[in-house]
């Protein structure tokens, strides 16, 4: 059996590093590991096809397509620009304001997208060509918007943490609670490094000029001020509808889309608008439904064949240290999100390393939190960096190189380091809330 399960695992590795769709490659190595096990080609396929019905039949799923959607609708009304003006005028007499704005602008709608790549590359045609005609540094500019960008994993709602609850069965509104206030004090030092820069760096951060007060700036204050206070109601009805108890994460998600479609109806989004919108949830979600209903064949072979406990068991041998446990987790994460993207980490390791995490005494809600926190750093980590290669793509102009946006978005990287660190050693940053509150 140990031989069946490391040579399973060990050809899905293969398979993934061959550049294999990890749905593929998931479906085809627990079909394979189940027909091993088993010796029934029927009964494996049996097993394998009623794990795929049952995942679909949660109506859980139904969050991802419409939280997307909900971001899409916001993006494409152009209330994004208003959200950033209005950071931008509440923190105007902040040293590296523009950044702090972009920081803030981020961290607010990573409240409705829940994706990272929709800020990125939003903000990388609001913010960057902005920050970079006052005066900022092309580099600290790209990696202010690349950085902040992976606020949309961990401020709720956070496609991460759907896909991470699913997995673990654990409540998707108590890990939407856990990661408000890690959420908080990431962006918190994100704005602070932004301050120590420009105080620093005084000629790649200028301090803005005085804004001229006028008929024109009075207009734009009041769209900008229309825009930012919807963006704020369709937070508070998602998120202050499932922390209140009032709603159920998938109504949370039903209201918030709604509301999300009426304010582009209002601000002139048009039927192409809309149908390009749905459009690109399903082209965006679909990908992902695939990848949780072979990830569910996964985690059944995974039960089956015992890994969870013999890796619990090998890892242990190693060590009975916890710290040095969670430091190979922290490792494993680390080394995969150089090469592959978010989903696909969680989906590979979760169902392995959550219950040894359990086993370790570590608290589900804390591990989940500084799980999403580390699989987020891969977002910037060469040479993959999806969030990078999208503000390239995104960012005005043909002179912005990789190089630039991996350097500039270190700091932001040792940040979200950090903070995961403080998750783990002060777990109740992420627990105390839905433990008190829900």
């Amino acid at each position: 059996m140990t031989l069946t399960i490391f040579a399973v695992l060990g050809l899905l590795m293969l398979l993934v590093f061959l550049g294999v769709h990890l749905a593929v490659a998931l479906g085809a190595v627990s079909f394979f590991g189940v027909f091993w096990m088993l010796g029934s080609f029927d009964i494996g396929l049996s097993i394998l096809s009623t794990t795929a019905y049952e995942a679909l039949r949660k109506d859980v799923f139904i969050i991802i397509p419409l939280f997307v959607l909900m971001g899409d609708f916001v993006s494409r009304s152009g209330s994004a620009n208003d959200l950033y003006g209005l950071c931008n005028r509440a923190f105007r007499r902040l040293p590296g304001c523009l950044g702090v704005a972009t920081v803030a602008g981020n961290a607010i709608f990573a409240a409705i997208t829940g994706v990272s790549i929709a800020a990125a590359a939003t903000f990388s045609r609001i913010a960057y060509p902005e920050m970079v005609a006052l005066g900022y540094s092309k580099r600290f500019s790209l990696g202010t918007v690349a950085g902040s960008a992976c606020l949309g994993m961990l401020i709720p709602p956070s496609i991460l943490m759907i896909v991470w609850a699913v997995l673990t069965e654990q409540s998707i509104g108590a890990l939407f609670v856990a990661g408000l206030v890690p959420g908080l004090l990431l962006a918190i030092g994100f704005c602070g490094y932004c301050v120590i820069y420009a105080i620093r760096n005084p000629d790649k951060a200028p301090l803005q000029p005085a804004p001229i007060h006028g008929e024109a700036d009075q207009k734009a204050l009041r769209r900008q001020m229309n825009g930012g206070l919807a963006i704020l109601g369709l937070i508070a009805v998602v998120i202050g509808g499932i922390w209140g108890g009032f709603l159920t994460p998938t109504e949370a998600a039903g209201f918030g889309t709604m509301g999300a479609f009426l304010l582009g109806l209002a601000k002139g989004m048009t039927r192409k608008d809309v149908i390009e919108a749905i459009y690109n949830a399903g082209r965006t979600t679909a990908p992902i439904m695939i990848l949780l209903i072979t990830a569910s064949m996964y985690s059944r072979f995974l039960a089956m064949g015992g890994a969870t406990q013999l890796i619990g068991d090998m890892l242990l041998s190693i060590s009975e240290n916890p710290a040095v446990i969670v430091a190979i987790i922290f490792s494993v994460w680390i080394v995969l999100g150089m090469f592959i993207d978010s989903t696909s980490i969680i989906l590979l390791t979760v169902p392995i390393f959550s219950p040894i995490a359990t086993t370790l005494g570590i608290d589900p809600l804390a591990f989940a939190i500084f799980g999403i926190l580390i699989i987020e750093a891969g977002l910037l980590t060469p040479p993959f960096g999806i969030l990078v290669f999208t503000v390239k793509a995104a960012a005005p102009g043909d002179d912005i190189t990789l190089g630039d946006i991996f350097r500039g978005s270190v700091p932001f990287w040792i940040l979200i380091l950090v903070v995961a660190i403080l998750v783990l050693v002060f777990p109740a940053l992420s627990t105390w809330l839905p433990y008190n509150l829900m």
